[in-house]
């Protein structure tokens, strides 16, 4: 579980986040949603503790992660993976060696152990005989699977992503959001998922946040957005269908 409560944040006196206030359950897919530049990444950012909240209180279970000592705050970051945007593999090592690095970094596995772990991760995200291949040889989707293997390599608690669906084709897209959901399943992760499109919200949201310029304003489910006063929330799930006709057209 991990909660926040009444978080604000400023750049140079502009602020991008006000009072924003949430429980994010494990075992579950939660969303932030919004357009961009709403906020949504600077929350998650903040939430993973890359940006200093101005206030307010980050709860990973019963401890207030961003009032942690560099020391404390590693000790939860061992149990944190990323999926960063873009996927972010290293280019210049292996596929083998991407999904070790967190294992390299945080673990006393012996060598024979991490490759254990490795083999496993790659397995479960269905990337087969591709262990000494470099990330210019893959696809995105094979990009995408590779990350999320480096993801949960370290067998977290808490899973970010950042736009998981960014560049790829709606069909890879739907492969990943499923993946993502059956991981979350079947580790019982507390998933936050930071995304504007649409199809992930309708395929894999469970529990959504909508974020516009820096202010929570709707929480919910799949079910229930669709039947939102929001007119904001609303604003957006239309322009989210018009871009999808409009790309259908072309």
């Amino acid at each position: 579980m991990i909660k926040i409560k009444n978080l604000n944040k400023s750049f140079n006196g502009n602020r991008v986040m006000t009072d924003i206030s949430a429980e994010f359950e494990p075992g579950k897919i939660n969303l932030i949603i919004g357009r961009s530049g709403s906020g949504k990444t600077v929350l998650l950012k903040s939430i993973m503790g890359l940006h200093e909240v101005d206030d307010g209180e980050i709860w990973f279970e019963d401890v207030i992660f961003n009032k942690l000592d560099f020391v404390g705050r590693k000790e939860i970051r061992k149990e944190m993976g990323v999926l960063f945007q873009g996927s972010a593999l290293f280019d210049s090592i292996t596929v083998e060696q991407n999904v070790r690095f967190p294992l390299d970094m945080f673990t006393n596995k012996s060598p024979e152990e991490k490759i254990d772990r490795v083999n496993f991760c790659l397995n479960r995200v269905n990337i087969i005989n591709a262990n000494n291949l470099y990330p210019a040889e893959l696809s995105g989707g094979m990009k995408k699977r590779v990350a999320i293997a480096r993801a949960i390599s370290l067998n977290p608690k808490y899973l970010f992503c950042d736009e998981p669906n960014s560049g790829l084709d709606p069909i890879t897209a739907i492969l990943i959001d499923e993946l993502i959901k059956e991981l979350t399943e079947e580790f019982s992760m507390t998933t936050i998922v930071n995304t504007h499109d649409m199809n992930s919200v309708m395929g894999i949201g469970e529990k959504i946040i909508f974020i516009s310029d820096g202010v929570k304003c709707w929480e919910g489910s799949k079910d229930e957005i669709l039947h939102s006063d929001c007119d904001l929330l609303n604003d957006f799930v239309f322009a989210n269908a018009l871009a999808r006709k409009l790309r259908s057209e072309k």
